[in-house]
């Protein structure tokens, strides 16, 4: 085995690591129980499904008032709905987990790590 691919395999190994630590964490079992709950709650997918066509709607050039109105009532019914309050603050939970694991990677290398640099390849 070559010195590249024995750091490859290093690296690949930890990483598996850093895996199963996170699909271990409270923070990760948390934000997949509750999409295990939101893709099992009909009322909820309905709502948000509801929601993205309105979204869709007025991206298409097919705003009026009444479309922003349902817009804003839909909002205030996933707001009240248990099940997507519950997903949302699972997956903000788990967001600031990964932003936190990238500042501590960007720090131990010295480098940013895993930020987008924008646009394209060239």
């Amino acid at each position: 085995m070559s010195e590249l691919q024995f750091e490859e395999q290093a690296v690949e190994d930890k990483f598996q690591t850093f895996i199963q630590t996170l699909t271990d964490s409270e923070t990760y079992r948390e934000f997949a129980e509750a999409s295990e709950a939101l893709d099992e709650d009909s009322e909820a997918t309905a709502l948000l499904h509801e929601f993205d066509q309105k979204q869709e709607q007025m991206q298409q050039g097919e705003f009026d008032q009444s479309v922003m109105s349902e817009l804003q009532d839909l909002k205030s019914e996933m707001a009240d709905n248990d099940t997507i309050q519950r997903h949302r603050e699972a997956r903000e939970a788990l967001v600031e987990l990964l932003q936190g694991t990238n500042e501590v990677i960007t720090e131990q290398i010295g480098r940013k790590f895993a930020q987008s640099t924008g646009g394209g390849c060239c």
